[in-house]
């Protein structure tokens, strides 16, 4: 006996996908986990505005009474906003939720997931998990990088947290062939700041080319996505001789207080924040809104190719 996973759409979003409008995906964890009320809610509707910009539906995901809802109202938005407990939702325990009737808010690995079921090829976050560093004795690597893999969903993100070993987190998408594409600059950026000192394995700045080279990938066969990197702008963009400094900081008073594991990356970036006087959490809003454009942008492109190609 099979089963099936109930998918909600918002009117909006079920009426794009009918009639083929680019739509762009968006995960609801930076709702519930990230700014506090209500500049949580005006966060996600600015967000939203911005993929409207870029020319695409916004699709926010969330977990509601054992459903995927995709595209949520503004009272949705609202409620996440501003209750508290509601819990984070990766691909792993996706299921669990689910099968239980639960809610919650998904992070990028549960909406490449839901992405892909709900027919929505392309996704917007501000910055990727990756490779931890110390993932050599930790093998501490976040799930956003393996459903990178399974998903066919392209990633429209300003590249990877640089808390992380972004040199590793490049290794390991080569390894899983996972192509790499940056937009508006030849290197891979690092979430606030516009470069990680790593290039770029390819550089692409012509999107209705980026849109032939996703629809290339998976006509080739291959089961997972594919990351398309945009910079932050310059004035939005932090120093990464500042903010390395502050991470550094941050590993040690870490280490000091043993905190690893999942509890890790929120206290490095709390710490780094309150090290930089603010100016990483300033630049982490700016890049939610910077990516998510771009991230209309590409889907547009996409859609007109894919209608061109039909």
């Amino acid at each position: 006996m099979s089963t099936t996973i109930p998918i909600v759409y918002s009117e909006e979003v079920r009426e794009a996908l009918h009639e083929r409008r680019p739509v762009v995906a968006l995960e609801s964890n930076v709702i519930t986990h990230g700014l506090k009320y209500p500049h949580n809610a005006e966060t996600a509707h600015q967000v939203e505005a911005a993929v409207r910009k870029g020319g695409s539906v916004p699709a926010t995901i969330c977990i509601e009474d054992g459903a995927i809802r995709v595209g949520m109202t503004a009272a949705d938005i609202e409620r996440f906003a501003s209750e508290g407990g509601i819990p984070k939702v990766s691909s792993r325990d996706l299921p669990v939720v689910l099968a239980r009737g639960g809610r919650g808010a998904t992070t990028v690995a549960s909406s490449l997931v839901a992405a892909e079921l709900a027919g929505i090829p392309f996704f917007s976050s501000a910055g990727l998990g990756g490779v931890h560093r110390g993932a050599e004795t930790t093998m501490d690597i976040s799930s956003d990088l393996i459903q990178l893999t399974r998903s066919k969903v392209a990633v429209v993100c300003a590249g990877a947290k640089m808390i992380l070993d972004l040199a590793l987190t490049m290794e390991y998408l080569e390894t899983q062939c996972v192509p790499v594409i940056a937009h508006g600059s030849d290197d891979f950026p690092a979430f606030y700041c516009a470069s990680s000192g790593l290039r770029a394995p390819h550089r692409i700045d012509d999107e209705d080319l980026i849109a032939k080279v996703v629809a290339t990938h998976w006509a080739a066969g291959h089961p997972g996505g594919v990351v398309i990197t945009t910079p932050p702008r310059d004035e939005d963009a932090v120093d990464p001789v500042v903010a390395e400094a502050a991470i550094n900081d941050a590993l040690v008073q870490a280490e000091r207080d043993g905190v690893t594991g999942q509890g890790l990356t929120k206290y490095l970036m709390h710490a780094v924040d309150r090290a930089t006087g603010g100016r990483t959490a300033q630049a982490n809003m700016a890049v939610l809104i910077s990516t998510a454009e771009a991230g209309g942008r590409m889907a547009a492109a996409y859609a007109r190719y894919q209608s061109d190609h039909s």
